[in-house]
């Protein structure tokens, strides 16, 4: 392997090495913490805003939001604000979004 191509290589190498440690921690800070006083709010985020990825496995990743309002969306808010809004809650639905067709 030339010398110019094997440092290619191991930049490459180390680049994605930090990169994929970088995504990992940066997305940490998106899940509610104990005692942080904030909590996950389902069904108020507009499309493209949601904070995280669904248990329902729709997408892996924040600001993957289809929808608007979809029930099974969230966004991390104070404590206590979830309840007040229309539409707001505190659990996950167990139905799919608004957007999917029912099974028959």
């Amino acid at each position: 392997m030339k010398p110019q191509t094997r440092k290619l290589a191991i930049s490459t190498a180390i680049s994605t090495a930090i990169l994929s440690l970088s995504t990992t921690g940066a997305l940490a800070h998106l899940e509610p913490k104990k005692g942080e006083n904030m909590e996950k709010c389902y069904g108020v985020v507009k499309a493209g805003k949601n904070d995280c990825s669904t248990k329902a496995g729709k997408h892996g990743c924040a600001g993957m939001a289809k929808t608007d309002a979809d029930p099974n969306e969230w966004v991390k808010l104070p404590s206590g604000l979830c309840e007040k809004l229309v539409g707001g809650s505190l659990a996950e639905s167990n139905q799919g979004s608004d957007n999917e067709k029912p099974k028959q």
